[in-house]
């Protein structure tokens, strides 16, 4: 992270904070709304689902979220496909910028996927992140904005970046060269006077090669989304040990601060056993928002939007809405809090088993 503006006025980047005494009454007042809704009880499914994200709507809606201190760099990566990196990441930072925060999206995935979500264009002649890695274009230059979310800012991604991976691999400072173009977008921002995003998220491939080894080096925090099936918890401790072995050859500073649980279906005893062992192991970094399987989440990217624009309302948008809510309120603490502290100092994940005794 970097340093940023951190005072209570309103400056002509962005609005002022909300008081002590503004908050507290915004509070009351939607407490309030809340607790008119009538009450329901097991006897009602559908009408206590109806009825809890009405409470949820209502809570989070509107809300204006505090802005970091400095620059918060998180990395969404998780080793195996299909777990949610790309939803996770467009959801969370478009749910942030809507809370009055700027977000900088950088999609470090050749295939585009973010990019599509936030409506951007990123076809072949388009300037985007294989420019700033190979070419040493300025970060600035390949940033285009979000059309349907003001403050969400995304450096896209091309086919030409399926190719830095080998480009890559002959040039000096091959796994830091990321790093030095958001450090250096930073400092620009600053010396311009211009306001800098308060989150940077960088959305990863599902594999470990030299773009996803610079988004780690870039980031001090990684976000893992683990969908709520066996075979993502197969994954996650070799993804740690991949974790621990870049903190301590190549960036000191990184560490796991937060995982969300995703594609969690409620019906399953398998997703609540799966939930129930993350939250076991790391208690801390667990986020206490899980996010359902929700057919409006997947049909969103279809429409050149995230499910924060497409159906606001829907289970998806809400549960992304407060896991956003949490990332941006929880305390953050360095190596993160929680397990072990051997397990936090190294990265590593304990031996997980499952209910039948089989060792993850």
């Amino acid at each position: 992270m970097v340093d940023g503006p951190g005072d209570d006025e309103g400056t002509a980047e962005g609005p002022a904070r909300p008081s002590v005494e503004s908050t507290a009454e915004d509070d009351a007042r939607r407490a309030e709304l809340a607790g008119s809704l009538p009450e329901t009880d097991e006897s009602t499914p559908l009408a206590r689902q109806v009825a809890e994200d009405a409470r949820r709507r209502i809570a989070l809606s509107g809300r204006q979220l505090p802005r970091p201190a400095r620059t918060r760099v998180l990395t969404v990566a998780n080793q195996k496909g299909g777990v949610g990196k790309t939803t996770t990441t467009v959801n969370l930072a478009a749910a942030l910028a809507q809370a009055g925060l700027q977000v900088l999206v950088l999609d470090g995935d050749p295939q585009g996927n973010a990019s599509t979500a936030l409506g951007v264009e990123h076809h072949a002649e388009v300037p985007g992140l294989y420019d700033v890695l190979v070419d040493e274009v300025p970060l600035e230059d390949v940033l285009q904005d979000c059309p349907d979310v003001p403050g969400l800012v995304c450096a896209p991604a091309t086919i030409d970046l399926a190719g830095a991976e080998i480009e890559l691999v002959s040039m000096v400072a091959r796994e830091t060269r990321l790093r030095s173009a958001v450090a250096g977008y930073l400092e620009r921002c600053a010396a311009r006077g211009d306001r800098a995003p308060d989150y940077v998220f960088v959305d990863c491939p599902p594999s470990l090669g030299l773009l996803t080894l610079n988004a780690f080096v870039c980031a001090e925090e990684v976000l893992i989304p683990i969908q709520c099936e066996y075979y993502a918890l197969e994954g996650l401790s070799q993804l740690l040990k991949n974790i621990e072995m870049i903190t301590r050859h190549l960036n000191p500073g990184l560490h796991v601060s937060s995982i969300l649980l995703t594609m969690y279906d409620a019906r399953t005893r398998l997703a609540a056993q799966v939930a129930e062992e993350v939250r076991e192991h790391f208690p801390a970094q667990v986020l206490a928002t899980t996010v359902p399987r929700s057919v409006r989440v997947s049909e969103a990217p279809s429409y050149g939007q995230t499910v924060m624009t497409y159906d606001p309302g829907s289970s998806g948008a809400l549960s992304y809405l407060a896991a956003a809510r949490e990332l941006a309120e929880r305390p953050l603490a360095a190596g993160g809090a929680g397990s072990s502290d051997e397990q936090q100092r190294r990265g590593a994940a304990p031996a997980m088993t499952s209910r039948t005794g089989m060792t993850r």
